[in-house]
């Protein structure tokens, strides 16, 4: 199976050992987006709202790098600081999601890289 490893300065550089995304066979693994400026490694935002959307749009850029768009998404994990948040992240997600495009799965998490605030994390199979 050929793997390719995806990168793009349109999206935060990883903050670890790891790719932004890699290509093996016909499946995309997006590593975790969190919610930064790409130009500033800085917090885009302060609500969950605002981080909800450079998340997906940070996620965005990954995906479009690798040549596909979020019509190929199947899976979504995402992985929230705070329960509570979960209606503000979902009134941005659905607005870029409908049910019977992927599925979707949301876990609550006792801590984030960089404390970030709430979205942390998504991982698509595409």
């Amino acid at each position: 199976m050929s793997k390719r490893i995806i990168a793009t300065t349109l999206a935060p550089q990883a903050i670890g050992p790891y790719s932004q995304a890699i290509k093996a066979g016909n499946f995309l693994y997006v590593s975790g987006q969190l919610p930064l400026d790409p130009s500033t490694m800085t917090f885009g935002g302060t609500t969950i709202t605002d981080q909800t959307k450079w998340a997906l749009e940070n996620l965005k850029a990954v995906i479009q790098s690798a040549g596909y768009s979020l019509a190929n998404v199947v899976k979504v994990n995402i992985f929230l600081k705070d329960i509570n948040d979960f209606s503000a992240m979902n009134e941005v997600y659905q607005n870029i999601f409908l049910p019977e495009d992927c599925l979707f799965k949301v876990v609550a998490v006792a801590g984030l890289p960089k404390d970030a605030f709430s979205w942390n994390w998504k991982q698509l199979f595409i």
